[in-house]
């Protein structure tokens, strides 16, 4: 059983409101950025860099039992920190979920609003993909019933 996506935002959430100033959260962004799921070398590739990102940025999809499972690397520890947080909202949902969640603690916590306008880009790039991944996947599931 998954755990529902408002439920690891609202966690994320309650993290880094514990941390009084944005450079405690640089640095709690950095370290969750150390937990990611890294992504395989041989998907290190060319096709699974994350264009508009100024650092590099890696992310694979791959589709389990209905669900997507996300891998990534990156660069730049504050933009590995970003994807980190990604993926752990975003990894092991159906593409219905990833589709539809509106990504709200993005807001809450502040995120875009400090990070540089590359990196901000960047942010919004990485969800891009991950959505089309998640749309691939549901298209791909689809035609497979039909």
């Amino acid at each position: 059983m998954t755990m529902k996506i408002n439920k690891i935002e609202q966690q994320i959430v309650s993290e880094f409101e514990s941390l009084s100033d944005w450079m405690d959260k640089y640095n709690h962004l950095i370290d969750i950025g150390k937990s990611i799921p890294l992504i395989d070398p041989k998907y290190k590739t060319n096709n699974n860099l994350i264009s508009g990102c100024q650092s590099r940025v890696w992310l694979h999809g791959a589709y389990k039992n209905g669900k997507i499972i996300f891998s990534a690397d990156s660069d730049a520890v504050i933009t590995k920190g970003i994807i980190s947080l990604l993926i752990r909202v975003l990894n092991n949902q159906s593409p219905d979920d990833i589709i539809n969640t509106k990504l709200e603690f993005i807001d809450t916590i502040g995120l875009k609003e400090h990070l540089s306008p590359t990196r901000s880009n960047g942010l919004i790039s990485m969800i891009k993909q991950m959505k089309l991944y998640a749309l691939a996947y549901k298209a791909r599931e689809e035609s497979a019933k039909q």
